[in-house]
């Protein structure tokens, strides 16, 4: 399931993040990638050790995990470190698939679900789609600056060379309550009616109390505690 959360960013939050990404230095993207991803990675990635980066990654992690569709579609437990790129004219990441767990001790996770959020205006920068290979199809993704796009972890993507410019994003990894992307789909479209319900109906409603009572009894049997 690809899902995309346009504006999880509102302009005064992007601004403050970009101002920020200014004051941090900047290291070689191949550092924190596998082997085999190593060898088609080319770009930079922000220090977020600082007491700036911190401070950026909490920004960034709050406004993520606090958006309510991110919750619905990746039902998470679990987040990895956030990772902030930027890839200029030349640069790129070959296809590759994620690594099955990242970080290490009470950290590690399990990569069930990858997210991208564009940090840079679409019309700044040539090149630089992330193209996924799912279900069959080449969907090549490039959203506007402060969008979001959650993706299965297990599909083969890349970033297509920057021909123009720089192209800036924040990206991270889920292990979700919920293993399954069918199961996810299920939840996420639950919550889609329960919202859509919301605005003709009220909470007491039996059609909200039932359809209340199906999606916790459907959490019960496929929520991993």
């Amino acid at each position: 399931m690809l899902i995309t959360i346009p504006g999880l960013l509102d302009p005064d939050a992007l601004a403050g993040i970009r101002t920020s990404l200014e004051t941090v230095g900047w290291r070689d993207g191949r550092i924190t990638a596998g082997v085999q991803a190593a060898r088609v990675k080319s770009n930079r990635q922000a220090d977020l050790s600082t007491r700036t980066g911190a401070e950026l990654h909490r920004r960034l992690y709050d406004a993520i995990t606090g958006n309510a569709i991110f919750e619905a579609a990746a039902q998470p437990r679990k987040l990895s470190k956030l990772m902030v790129s930027r890839t200029g004219e030349g640069e790129g990441y070959g296809t590759h698939v994620d690594n099955v767990l990242m970080g290490s001790g009470d950290t590690r996770i399990r990569t069930d679900i990858s997210f991208t959020l564009f940090l840079s205006d679409p019309q700044d920068y040539d090149g630089g789609e992330l193209t996924i290979d799912w279900a069959g199809m080449v969907h090549s993704m490039k959203l506007d600056a402060g969008s979001l796009l959650l993706y299965p972890s297990t599909s083969l993507h890349r970033v297509e060379t920057v021909t123009r410019g720089e192209r800036m994003v924040c990206v991270g990894w889920v292990e979700s309550l919920v293993r399954t992307a069918e199961q996810r789909e299920i939840l996420f479209d639950l919550a889609n009616l329960r919202a859509n319900l919301s605005k003709s109906l009220p909470i007491e409603a039996p059609e909200q109390l039932a359809l209340a009572k199906i999606t916790a009894n459907i959490r019960r049997l496929w929520t991993n505690s």
